[in-house]
This record gives C-alpha cells, structure tokens and sequence, in this order.
C-alpha cells in the first residue's frame, strides 16, 4: 500500500530571525518616540522628518555595528574554546572519553554502547572535539560570513522598521495629522510583523502578533512618554 513521503521541515534560520526581530523592533520603537517627542514641541513635519531620518540612519549604523561585533564575539569564543578542547583531548584523553560516556548515558546509551561510541569518536580528533563542543559547551560553530550578514540584517531591519512611523510625516502638511496616523501604522506594523515571526518560528502567529504589538506599544508608548517630558 503506497503511502506519502514524510516531510519534516524544520526552522534553521533561527539566527537570521533574531537579527531582523532586534533591526526591526527597535526601528519601530525608536524613531517613532523621536518623532512623537518633537511632535510636542515643534509644528514644521520636514524638521521632523530629517530628524528621524538622521537618527534612523545613526540607529542602523549603530545597530549593524552592534551586531557585527556580536557574532565576531561568538566567533572568537567559539575558537578559543575549539583550541581548548583540542589540548584537553590530546593532553587528558581518558578524561574527556570519560566526558564524552557520561554524556551519553545521561541520554539513556548503556555503559558499553557509551564506551563503543567515544573509543568510536576518539579516532577522529576533529569528529570527538566537535561532539564535545556541541554536547558538553552547547556550542554551535557560527558560520564564516555570520557577522557582516548579521551586521547587513539589523541595519536594513533598523531601516525599514524606521520608515514606518516616520511615513506620515512625509505625506501630511500638519504635525497633529501625522502623529495619530503614525501611531496606527506603528501598531499596525508591530502586529503584521508578530504574525510573520511566529508563522516562521512554529509559534502561534496571533498570540505572536499580539505580544510583539503589546511589548513595542508599551515600548513605544514609555519612550514617546519620556521624550514628551524632555521635549
């Protein structure tokens, strides 16, 4: 009797999500609290609008920066504790075969079949070092290009979350129009942009959406309370 393939997919971009979640959060908040502070205190939208521009491409440089040396950390942490492990297992074999049992008894392996395995992994130095930094660190190896793609990813995000509350401001000739219907497209943005998040990562995309909108709306309703009060 024929049945249909099973099909597993599985998120694996977990970090390229992150990225975009800290661009585009941020750029949804920030610029919006800038623009609805100066809303307060001054009445011409294009001083308004080259604000924001300003501080949004601050924001992404900043962010991108951010983020960049971020992952050059996780990169650099990575290796050094590759190089540690790497001694450890040529120095100390016994111990980190003894490691490497424990590991896998911990996850139901009997004592033979564990001791199988890391006699098994102990002729591939690379292979035995790579399970331990995997099993005994919680260390994933990032990717080469990890830190100028992440950098590239939080800043577009930065920008494109940015534009978003700042938009009216470019379309409407007075500072009370622009303001309200900046504060419905930044809600609005957040909501779209929780569902999206949650459809990708498994999660329910409308308690997803709901919790992205509420966190930044509150986010964004403290920052436009505290530049209304320095304004």
């Amino acid at each position: 009797m024929p049945t249909s393939p099973h099909i597993e997919r599985h998120f694996r971009s977990s970090e390229s999500v992150r990225d975009v979640v800290i661009g585009m959060a941020d750029g949804l908040t920030v610029p919006f609290a800038l623009a609805a502070g100066l809303s307060g205190a001054v009445e011409s939208t294009a001083v308004i609008v080259t604000a924001g521009l300003a501080e949004v491409a601050a924001g992404a440089i900043a962010m991108g920066l951010g983020g960049y040396l971020a992952a050059r950390t996780d990169a650099e942490h990575y290796r050094s504790e590759w190089n540690r492990e790497m001694r450890e297992t040529e120095d100390l074999p016994e111990v980190e075969l003894k490691e490497v049992r424990d590991i896998l008894m911990s996850h139901g392996v009997t004592e033979n079949q564990a001791d199988g395995v890391a006699r098994a992994l102990a002729k591939d130095r690379p292979r035995w070092v790579r399970f331990m930094m995997q099993f005994e660190l919680g260390l994933e190896e990032p990717e080469p290009s990890r830190a100028p793609r992440s950098a590239l990813t939080i800043g577009t995000a930065y920008v494109a979350g940015g534009v978003i509350p700042l938009a009216p401001y470019f379309a409407a000739s007075s500072v009370k129009t622009a303001l309200p219907l900046s504060v419905a497209l930044t809600l609005i943005a957040l909501f779209v942009f929780g569902g999206v998040k949650g459809r990708l990562t498994g999660a329910p995309p409308v308690r997803s959406a709901l919790q992205t909108a509420i966190v930044g709306g509150l986010a964004a309703a403290a920052a436009f309370g505290i530049a209304r009060l320095v304004a």
